[in-house]
């Protein structure tokens, strides 16, 4: 549901509801739009256990904010370097009652001392969420809507010295943040898996990998990985999940994780093989 409206500054902007009405949104006309991937991501968080959460390229705070209006007496940061974007992000707190447990941090995650003198410190949080750019600006082309772009797109290339790829680059300062025991969940192309695997290295532990596909007997178009700082859990693949049915239409797991009355239900790793798999949502 979207009503068009107007916001401060030069933004044209609809306010939306999503969730079934549980989050009040308001965000751009044009370019990158909050949907499926960041409620899906919203969805993949635990249902409880979190003080802390940081959402890393944030946007309008779709994701976090999902979460935190869900989680009682949690706080969240929400990383957002597009002062447009992040203003909208402190817009959307307030909408929702949730400004005075939200901090909205204008900052490149990637640049280590910008973001300590920001305040997000290290080995702080307990759950750390990201969907961030699917490309590299050196292999597409790049969108000329500045916002759209800067969604989808890495600009530029990673810090000198950095010696990794922007995603990695990216995942690695953002896994900084996290505390041992801490839970780190990202919703990426499938193409991108080795990329993130890579960036975990020795970080992450119990790491789970969910694919979603458009339908069911389609390729999987997203991945949500998640892992536990610290842990030394085996990698394991869950069974998928599929978005529409062959009218085109929410699937019935889909449809109550997108009205807000269902979490991605990670379950636990299988013990030995041959065991039943857990279903991908509840």
């Amino acid at each position: 549901m979207s009503d068009a409206a107007d916001s401060p500054g030069e933004i044209a902007t609809s306010r939306d509801a999503l969730l079934g009405g549980r989050l009040g949104l308001r965000q751009p006309l044009q370019g990158h739009r909050a949907g499926s991937d960041a409620i899906l991501l919203a969805a993949a968080a635990p249902a409880e256990g979190v003080s802390r959460l940081v959402d890393v390229g944030a946007g309008v705070g779709a994701v976090g904010l999902a979460i935190l209006q869900r989680m009682e007496g949690a706080s969240a940061d929400l990383v957002e370097q597009d002062v447009g974007l992040a203003a909208l992000a402190e817009e959307n707190a307030a909408l929702n009652g949730l400004r005075e447990r939200t901090r909205v941090v204008r900052v490149d995650v990637t640049r280590t001392r910008e973001r300590r003198a920001a305040g997000l410190l290290d080995d702080a949080a307990d759950l750390v969420v990201t969907n961030p750019p699917f490309f590299d600006a050196r292999s597409v082309r790049v969108s000329p809507d500045a916002r759209r772009a800067s969604a989808h797109v890495f600009a530029g290339k990673a810090p000198a010295g950095a010696g990794a790829a922007p995603l990695e680059t990216w995942i690695i300062a953002s896994l900084a943040l996290l505390r041992a025991g801490g839970r780190f969940i990202i919703i990426h192309r499938p193409e991108a898996l080795a990329q993130i695997l890579c960036a975990f290295g020795q970080r992450l532990g119990g790491v789970a990998i969910l694919p979603i596909h458009p339908q069911a007997d389609a390729p999987a178009h997203r991945i949500l990985v998640a892992g536990v700082k610290g842990a030394r859990g085996p990698t394991s693949l869950r069974a998928g999940l599929a978005l529409h049915d062959q009218r085109g239409a929410f699937t019935p797991r889909a449809q109550a994780i997108h009205r807000g009355e269902a979490l991605i239900d990670w379950g636990e790793a299988p013990r030995r093989r041959g065991s039943a798999e857990t279903p991908a949502a509840r």
